[in-house]
C-alpha cells in the first residue's frame, strides 16, 4: 500500500453510506481497509443503481481499494477468524469500524480482551440506540420543510444524503484522531458516532436552530433563490438553466459588467435605498435584481450567456444532468481526480480518487473495490497466519468463501 496513510490497516463490517464512505476515504489515502461480508454478500450488495443484470454500481463506488473477506458469520469458527483480524498485532493494526450492532462477539468490551490498545469506532442511528437511516434523520433536522417551490405544501426529501456524507467523513477523522491518541498515549477507545448528532450539530452549527429560537420564526420556502443574498437558476433561450450568485463586491462588480446592468444596478439602489455590496442589500432587491437579469440571460444561448459571465470573472454555473457531467472533459474527462476504471462485473467508467492533495504523498489513483471475498486467502495467511491446508479446510466447511 502507499499513500500518506500507509502501515494503517482497517477492518470494517458495514453496509449502506456512512461506514463504507468512511472506510473508502482512508483506503483512497493509503490505509489497508479490509471489510468482512457474510458468504452471500452484505445488506447492500445489490442497492441500486445497478446494472442490466443487477450489479450494483452503488456498492462499488464506495468500496474502491478496499480488500474483501468472505466468512459465515453465523457460525463460531467464522467469527473467531474475525475476531482474530480485527486485535491481530501490528503498529498500525487493531482499528476496528462498523454501523452494524457492536455486541455480542463484535462488542467493543469482548474485542478489548483480545487487543487492550483497540480502536472501535461505532456508527449508530440515535444516541439513544434506536433505527435511523438519513432519510429518517433528515425529517426531524427542518431541511425538508424549507426544501421546495414556494407554496409547496409538505415536505420535500433531499436526494442527496448530506448526513451520511457528514457522518463519514467525520468518523475517518475520529479514526485518526484515536490513533493519534493511541501512538502518544498507548490506549485504545470506543468511538460512538450517532448519525442523528452529526445532523444536528451541522444544522446547530449553521444558524438554522438559533435562528428559530432568537428570532421565534420558521423559515418559509424560497424555492432556488439563495437565503440572505442573491443566487438562483435563469433559464436561457435554447432551454438550459445557469446558476448565477453574487456572494461579494466583486461579484456584483463582475455580473454587472457581462450583462452591461451597471445603470440598472445603479438605479435599483437609488430606488430602493439598499446597497447591493451588502449581503442584506441584495436579499431585498432580489426581485428587482431578477427582473433585470432573466430578460438578459433569455435573450442568448447557454453558450453565450455563459462565455460572458466567464469573461468578467462572475460566480455562475450551468445545471448539468449526470450523463452531461460524466461527459464533461474539464470536471471529469481530463481532470486527474479521475481515472477509466475497469470495474469487474460492471465495466469502464470514470471514477474518482481522493480529492486530498498532499504535498509528502503523491495522490495515488482509484483502484477497484474487490469482488466478493477476492482476498480471503491472502488475508488469512498474511495477518492471522493460517497455513494453506486450514485454509483449504476452512473452505470445505463453509466457513468462508472466495476463490480457493
Amino acid at each position: 500500500m502507499t499513500g500518506i496513510l500507509a502501515g494503517l490497516r482497517i477492518i470494517e463490517g458495514s453496509a449502506f453510506i456512512a461506514a463504507p464512505l468512511g472506510g473508502m476515504t482512508l483506503a483512497q489515502m493509503g490505509a489497508d481497509v479490509i471489510r468482512f461480508d457474510d458468504l452471500n454478500g452484505g445488506l447492500d450488495s445489490d442497492r441500486w443503481p445497478i446494472t442490466g443484470d443487477g450489479r450494483s454500481i452503488y456498492w462499488a463506488g464506495l468500496n474502491k481499494g478496499k480488500r474483501s473477506i468472505a466468512v459465515d458469520l453465523r457460525h463460531p469458527k467464522g467469527r473467531e477468524l474475525l475476531t482474530a483480524l480485527i486485535t491481530a498485532p501490528g503498529e498500525g493494526a487493531g482499528i476496528f469500524t462498523t454501523n452494524m450492532p457492536a455486541r455480542g462477539w463484535l462488542a467493543y468490551e469482548a474485542l478489548a480482551r483480545k487487543r487492550a490498545d483497540l480502536i472501535a469506532l461505532n456508527i449508530i442511528g440515535a444516541r439513544d440506540g434506536s433505527a435511523h437511516v438519513d432519510y429518517t434523520i433528515n425529517a426531524i433536522t427542518g431541511f425538508p420543510m424549507v426544501t421546495g417551490p414556494t407554496g409547496h405544501e409538505g415536505p420535500v426529501n433531499a436526494v442527496a444524503p448530506p448526513w451520511d456524507l457528514a457522518t463519514a467523513y467525520a468518523g475517518a477523522m475520529a479514526i485518526l484522531a484515536a490513533e493519534r491518541h493511541r501512538r502518544l498515549t498507548g490506549e485504545g477507545q470506543k468511538i460512538v458516532l450517532p448519525l442523528q448528532d452529526m445532523a444536528l450539530a451541522a444544522t446547530s452549527a449553521l444558524g438554522y436552530i438559533g435562528e428559530a429560537v432568537v428570532n421565534d420564526v420558521d423559515r418559509p420556502r424560497y424555492g432556488n433563490e439563495i437565503f440572505g443574498t442573491f443566487g438562483r437558476d435563469f433559464r436561457t433561450r435554447d432551454g438550459r438553466f445557469l446558476m448565477i450568485c453574487i456572494f461579494s463586491d466583486r461579484h456584483v462588480d463582475a455580473l454587472a459588467t457581462a450583462g452591461g446592468f451597471r445603470e440598472a444596478f445603479a438605479e435599483i439602489e437609488k430606488d430602493t435605498g439598499v446597497d447591493l455590496k451588502s449581503d442584506a442589500g441584495r436579499w431585498e432587491a432580489r426581485h428587482r435584481l431578477c427582473a433585470v437579469i432573466a430578460p438578459w440571460v433569455a435573450s442568448g444561448t447557454a453558450e453565450e450567456i455563459g462565455a460572458a459571465l466567464m469573461k468578467a470573472g462572475a460566480l455562475w454555473a450551468p445545471y448539468k444532468t449526470f450523463r452531461e457531467l460524466a461527459a464533461d472533459r474539464e470536471a471529469v474527462l481530463d481532470n486527474p481526480l479521475f481515472t477509466i476504471l475497469d470495474q469487474p462485473g460492471i465495466g469502464r467508467y470514470p471514477v474518482a480518487a481522493s480529492p486530498l492533495q498532499f504535498g509528502a504523498a503523491p495522490r495515488q489513483p482509484p483502484r477497484p473495490a474487490p469482488l466478493l471475498g477476492q482476498h480471503t486467502n491472502e488475508i488469512l495467511s498474511a495477518i492471522i497466519g493460517l497455513p494453506d491446508h486450514e485454509i483449504a479446510k476452512l473452505h470445505d466447511d463453509k466457513v468462508i468463501g472466495g476463490p480457493r
